[in-house]
């Protein structure tokens, strides 16, 4: 008799994302068994508990989903169930917290094809503003796009504080260096879309943070992307299923919440398929979410 593929997923929250649930199980899951409200402190004993109820060879066919909105903490957790194998007792593990590995790694490839697809260019030494950068999409997609060479600068809608804490944390963790920047007026959005050739906006929905007026204004800008697919507009005059058009009275291509959304959903149910399909452990996080991505974006 064929194993079960058994998927335990992780969150520090109340509730596991139903769209995460949903995404397992039509890739092919067997078994979906959400745990919330999990510490730090508990992914140790919860691993373990999977890995010896099973024979070795049953380690591929068991899995652990990372869940959550805080990013730090997620890695921090990806970490703490990856140190918990203890071989030949190993189970497959992969992370992405409110979407946002798979979501930024979408985001990330499809402004990387317009670029290269436009304007003959990669992501290296292009300058990206990002909005909504002390997100968890806004974190991954800063470090998706530095470690490719990009200038990155994270735009605080609240002042330059909270994204200097990001900032900080970005190269504590990663070794990369990204500009911290005050957005909380729309002067100073209007100085920082003037500095940017590609803007990425990654707010809370139903927000409209860049306008018309300000896209007209950056007269270097080339690509503008937004995740938020809530009315308004993250980036007003952004269509949600613009995929590399260009946006009205400007010279900028646009891309829209739908395009990024329908290459993280191809990425997400992918690197679960992986995750069962696997001849071996995997361990799966926003760098491997962006090298699918890329096979994936037109």
């Amino acid at each position: 008799m064929a194993r079960k593929h058994i998927l335990h997923m992780l969150t520090p929250l109340k509730h596991m994302s139903p769209f995460d649930v949903n995404m397992a199980l039509d890739a092919g899951f067997d078994a979906v068994v959400p745990y919330t409200g999990v510490e730090l402190g508990e992914v140790t004993g919860l691993v373990q508990d999977a890995i010896f109820s099973r024979p070795p060879d049953a380690g591929v066919d068991t899995g652990v989903f990372i869940a959550g909105k805080d990013v730090s903490l997620s890695l921090d957790m990806f970490d703490a169930a990856k140190k918990a194998m203890v071989p030949p007792f190993k189970i497959s593990v992969f992370a992405d917290p409110a979407g946002s590995f798979t979501t930024a790694a979408a985001m990330v490839a499809k402004v990387e094809k317009a670029l290269a697809a436009k304007f003959g260019r990669g992501l290296k030494d292009t300058r990206i503003a990002i909005f909504g950068a002390t997100g968890v999409v806004g974190f991954c997609t800063a470090v998706l796009s530095a470690r490719e060479g990009a200038r990155i600068t994270l735009a605080g809608h609240d002042g330059v504080e909270r994204v200097k804490k990001v900032a900080a944390e970005i190269k504590t963790r990663f070794g990369l260096d990204v500009e911290a920047a005050d957005g909380s007026t729309d002067a100073k959005k209007e100085t920082l879309a003037e500095k940017a050739e590609v803007i990425l906006t990654a707010a809370r929905a139903g927000v409209q943070v860049i306008s018309k007026a300000q896209l007209a204004s950056a007269g270097e800008l080339l690509i503008a992307s937004d995740v938020n697919a809530v009315p308004p507009a993250g980036i007003e005059g952004l269509a949600v299923n613009a995929n590399g058009e260009q946006l009205e009275a400007t010279k900028v291509v646009g891309i829209g919440p739908l395009a990024v959304g329908n290459v993280k959903y191809k990425v997400e149910f992918g690197l679960f398929k992986r995750m069962i399909e696997a001849d071996e452990t995997v361990t799966l996080d926003f760098q491997d979410a962006f090298s699918l991505a890329r096979e994936i974006a037109k």
